[in-house]
């Protein structure tokens, strides 16, 4: 006969062991919500939370890429990161956009590594289009890219939990 309190124990370790990822059975992946691209963003996390980190596009231009002249003209854009609270900075999805917000070209910035956190933190990178002609801004996307942990498909045991939304692509309505 196994004892009442053994008895009355059990869902309380089955629970703790499904929240712990112990279990096999309760792997579970979710996809954040993609948050409204702007100019400027307060960066989310993955549960559309925000520490107050902030980026922005400061300023974009069309210019050959001074290593690929031959290309012709590609969208240079300059960023800032404010009120970052980590020395691992987050990552944000940058795109160029033409006048109806479609996606013409994306790429994810991070922001660097090491910095004093609360310290601005500011770059700049390129993004190449089939077009660059079409552009007429860079927006930025709030959701943080700077972590993902694996999916229940590559680790059934200590995988699965909330996940970045997919990042913007080529056509994306933002």
């Amino acid at each position: 006969m196994v004892p009442a309190r053994i008895l009355a124990g059990a869902p309380l370790v089955l629970a703790i062991l499904a929240l712990s990822g112990c279990s096999s059975w309760g792997c579970t992946d979710t996809t954040a919500e993609r948050g409204k691209a702007a100019v400027k963003v307060r960066i989310v996390d993955l549960y559309g939370q925000s520490d107050g980190a902030t980026a922005e596009v400061v300023d974009w231009r069309l210019t050959p890429d001074p290593q690929a002249r031959h290309k012709g003209d590609e969208i240079n854009f300059r960023y800032r990161f404010d009120h970052v609270h980590t020395y691992s900075g987050p990552a944000v999805d940058a795109c160029a956009v033409d006048d109806k917000r479609k996606a013409l070209g994306c790429q994810t910035i991070y922001a660097p590594d090491g910095s004093p956190p609360g310290a601005p933190i500011t770059g700049d990178d390129w993004l190449y289009t089939k077009h660059p002609e079409q552009v007429t801004g860079v927006l930025l996307i709030p959701n943080d890219q700077s972590y993902d942990r694996r999916t229940c498909d590559q680790d059934p045991k200590d995988g699965g939990g909330p996940h970045p939304p997919k990042p913007a692509s080529i056509g994306d309505q933002l």
